[in-house]
């Protein structure tokens, strides 16, 4: 989404529906709009999971609200979006839901028309369906409900008059969905009884619907709000009153999920960890992402270029990770060369992930070791004649030497470049991380590499490593990171069967939907 304007230009205001809380409900076009902003002026339920997507230069706002706590009053929000796209910028006013339904959209709208300022509307999906969808009950059915009413629950319960008509409510026989409104929940039952509604009509309440901290309790309209306050559910959250409740036994699926409700700490590279927090999310998970580590430029490339200006020499390029193959492509290509420079030698991988890169590159991997380790390698070479063969392995600057001590005793001649490096990040988060393993917040850490594992350690003050993750789960991705942690006086809980991000997920959704660990580590 592009919008061309300068500073003497008035600028463009979107108004866009973050969806209820799960990234993955977000439209490709908010998405756009979120990547194009100058400024973006976010609310509670918009919050860092679509402020993520931003880009790193633009203005963060926050305007949230919570209950009565107003970060910033609507009326300034409104001046906010006139005065910034008068400077000519890209606003983006980012709400939870749907800008429109109960979002005061409307009035921003109105503010930014009577201005003359463009701006454009981009829909997002309510709460009012995504939240019960997530909770496992349609808001309509056939069988249950041909209509759906969304009623606001944030009146004052001591105003004279309510703008709700609540005989109409009592009697319909459709399905209510109350937002905000669990902090008037005992009202809302109250005043649908007294006009008239059955004490045992089904309802439910689904509290920060669609994201991994969702928490449903169904009950009936007579004994909702004890529930409620017995099992201490507060904002945010949606009520759901009809007989739809009742098909949520049945049709119940996110939270059966076998990572519903985890938190889990990712460890890997900013870069990298991205993929890797999906795949959590996907399995009902909540990532926290805790870059230990730092891929950086080699302090010297000239053994690297060095290598690349007489690549046809070789018989063998040996990469042993995806980073390796990404970083040594860049700087190939970044020297003007072509991929017709390559041929002559073969390509060989570690791992599925390492051959995928190498095969997206447009160069054919004729060897893929069986095991995804150093030793798989050698294996593959073990019955062959390899005196005189010459082996150029890109790789990190520092890392295990038993791929190359093992082809230099079969006579091979072996060249090891630096490609990158890996370095300790600045850690501002450290603190709050180590809050969240002392007070037993973190389910689970993954470890998939021995630097995330060194640096974490140093991180978290190696020594009280073992006493910090005595109740986490730790999951390493392989024997190697496995027998690093050891070091540190850790065993992890779960390992992965094939080492790589996939394998140690699939490994971790094992352990929590049986209960155990497929392979755990004596």
């Amino acid at each position: 989404m592009k919008h061309n304007h300068d500073s003497k230009s008035r600028g463009i205001v979107y108004l866009v529906g973050a969806g209820p809380g799960d990234p993955g409900l977000l439209t490709l076009k908010a998405a756009e709009a979120i990547a194009s902003a100058d400024v973006i002026v976010y609310d509670y339920l918009a919050g860092h999971n679509f402020v993520d997507k931003a880009n790193p230069d633009a203005e963060l706002i926050y305007v949230g609200k919570t209950g009565k706590v107003h970060s910033v009053e609507q009326v300034d929000i409104n001046q906010l979006l006139v005065s910034k796209a008068l400077e000519g910028k890209i606003v983006v006013r980012l709400k939870g839901g749907d800008p429109y339904v109960f979002g005061r959209g409307g009035e921003e709208a109105e503010k930014l028309a009577s201005a003359g300022i463009t701006f454009e509307v981009i829909p997002g999906i309510t709460s009012a369906i995504a939240a019960p969808a997530y909770a496992g009950i349609p808001v309509t059915h056939r069988d249950h409900a041909s209509l759906v009413t969304f009623v606001t629950g944030h009146e004052d319960p001591s105003k004279d008059e309510s703008a709700i008509d609540w005989s109409i409510l009592a009697r319909n026989p459709g399905t209510l969905v109350f937002l905000m409104g669990v902090k008037n929940i005992e009202n809302i039952s109250k005043r649908l009884l007294a006009h008239g509604m059955s004490p045992d009509t089904p309802a439910a309440l689904v509290r920060w619907g669609t994201t991994p901290r969702q928490a449903s309790l169904a009950s009936d309209l007579e004994h909702i709000a004890s529930e409620c306050l017995k099992r201490g559910l507060s904002a945010p959250a949606v009520l759901i009153v009809g007989s739809v409740v009742k098909l949520r036994k049945s049709l119940s699926w996110y939270e059966s999920k076998p990572l519903f409700g985890k938190k889990i700490v990712v460890t890997r590279s900013r870069e990298q960890s991205r993929k890797m927090a999906d795949k959590i999310s996907r399995h009902g998970g909540e990532p926290i992402l805790f870059p230990t580590i730092e891929i950086v430029a080699p302090i010297d490339y000239g053994p690297l270029e060095r290598a690349m200006e007489t690549i046809s020499d070789y018989d063998w390029v040996l990469f042993t990770s995806e980073n390796g193959v990404e970083r040594f492509f860049k700087h190939f290509f970044d020297l003007g060369k072509d991929i017709r420079d390559l041929a002559g030698p073969i390509f060989g991988a570690i791992g599925p992930v390492t051959a995928k890169a190498i095969r997206l590159k447009g160069i054919r991997v004729d060897m893929l070791a069986k095991e995804f380790v150093a030793e798989g390698i050698l294996e593959f070479f073990e019955n062959q004649d390899l005196d005189g063969k010459r082996f150029l392995i890109p790789r990190a600057e520092k890392a295990r030497d038993v791929l190359r001590d093992g082809l230099i005793k079969k006579g091979a001649m072996v060249d090891i470049v630096p490609v990158y490096r890996t370095i300790r990040p600045s850690g501002d988060d450290v603190d709050t991380i180590r809050n969240l393993f002392l007070n037993k917040s973190v389910d689970a850490v993954t470890f998939t590499s021995s630097s995330t594992v060194d640096h974490f350690a140093d991180m978290m003050n190696g020594p009280d490593m073992s006493n910090l993750l005595h109740d986490t789960v730790v999951a390493s991705i392989g024997p190697i990171t496995s027998d690093t942690l050891v070091k540190y006086g850790v065993n992890p809980s779960v390992q992965a069967k094939e080492f790589t991000v996939d394998g140690l997920i699939e490994a971790l959704v094992d352990y929590y939907d049986k209960g155990r660990s497929t392979e755990l580590i004596p």
